[in-house]
């Protein structure tokens, strides 16, 4: 990649925390990118008011029911709506859809996915609440949060740029937990993209 200013999508399903991270660090410099999409797949999620807000381009695009074709063509589509803002990177933070290689293959090592377990742990959805329940049963003492390249539709598996260890306490809930773990997913994130866009000199 050239010696410029990195772009980045954004596709997230939820609440947009770390969404919001990403727009606020770009903005202040400490990313040196610029977002210039943020995509959900879910009408109503708030992710949508945090891009109105930063004043930063935003799509909704809601798949209906799909067959494993459907599912490809709506990947091919998506693909077309991210492609207009040139990414460089995609970051998936909270996206809840596995994405076909009908969408991969058009952006071949730019998909950067978070989620928050370590490698070859607890893929899929609700890692956390999985991993305190495995604690509970004295079947983990610790957790964690990677950041990785996606390049095939394996559910979070791919090159690992980063990983943190999250520790689970005696004293914890499964609040305490998750917003530690949820402090280490913005750490690593913010971190790790800052790598990936640092211009040379």
């Amino acid at each position: 990649m050239t010696d410029r200013v990195k772009r980045i999508a954004i596709l997230a399903s939820g609440n947009g925390t770390n969404a919001q991270l990403v727009m606020d660090a770009c903005a202040a410099g400490a990313i040196e990118a610029t977002v210039e999409l943020v995509l959900t797949d879910v009408q109503t999620a708030d992710v949508q008011r945090r891009a109105y807000e930063a004043e930063i381009p935003s799509v909704i695009y809601v798949p209906r029911p799909l067959s494993t074709s459907d599912r490809r063509k709506w990947d091919a589509n998506l693909a077309n709506i991210v492609d207009c803002a040139q990414p460089d990177f995609i970051v998936l933070a909270g996206f809840m859809r596995v994405l076909s290689n009908a969408f991969l293959n058009r952006f071949p090592n730019q998909v950067i996915n978070l989620h928050p377990a370590l490698p070859g742990e607890l893929a899929g959805t609700r890692a956390i609440e999985r991993a305190f329940s495995d604690f509970l049963t004295g079947a983990r003492s610790s957790s964690g949060v990677m950041v990785h390249r996606v390049i095939d539709e394996c559910v979070d598996d791919g090159p690992v740029l980063a990983q943190v260890i999250v520790p689970l306490f005696a004293t914890d809930d499964l609040e305490t937990f998750t917003d530690r773990m949820h402090a280490a997913e913005h750490r690593i994130l913010c971190e790790t993209l800052r790598q990936l866009c640092a211009r040379t000199s």
